[in-house]
């Protein structure tokens, strides 16, 4: 009798999984902000993406830590939240780009296209701005210390066209 009880103990246990299962699989593809994009995969950690063209593509949350992506094209993409920390992104063009919460920290942008980007709320600690374009950036209430601010301010103009905020006021520039 003990041993029917462990046999219908363990169906019903099973039975239960099963169902749980089936339930989570149908929640996950009935609501589409669950859905993943596979057309990239979500970790471009230590990668070679230099040239690589990202124009116009989701990448939300998406990493790149460490990565190459000297010339690459971020062109009008969704980088929210986006982890680009350590990476070098020199000659890059990000015009238009939406980084609002990103890790830009520690990133080489020399010579960066950063044009009427977004950078809202972004952490950009440590990352190297020489000859960058910031016509039309938005800035507001990122994370920059003292001395990059005073270095893009000398170079801040424009007004971004999605928030309607200007590159100055952004910055807190005097």
């Amino acid at each position: 009798m003990q041993r029917l009880d462990t046999k219908l103990t363990l169906h019903m246990l099973l039975r239960q999984g099963l169902a749980l299962l089936l339930g989570i699989i149908i929640w996950c593809v009935a609501d589409p902000a669950l859905a993943v994009d596979w057309t990239h995969p979500l970790s471009f950690s230590n990668a070679e993406l230099s040239r690589r063209d990202f124009s116009g593509d989701s990448l939300q949350a998406a990493e790149f830590s460490n990565a190459n992506m000297e010339l690459a094209n971020f062109s009008n993409a969704d980088l929210r939240g986006a982890v680009m920390s350590a990476s070098v992104m020199t000659n890059a063009n990000l015009h238009g780009a939406d980084l609002t919460n990103a890790m830009v920290d520690q990133v080489n942008l020399t010579k960066a296209d950063l044009s009427d980007a977004v950078f809202k709320e972004a952490l950009l600690l440590r990352a190297i701005f020489s000859d960058v374009n910031i016509d039309g950036a938005d800035f507001t209430d990122a994370i920059l210390d003292r001395a990059q601010i005073k270095e893009l301010c000398g170079k801040a103009s424009g007004v971004n066209s999605k928030t309607g905020v200007q590159t100055r006021d952004s910055l807190g520039c005097q």
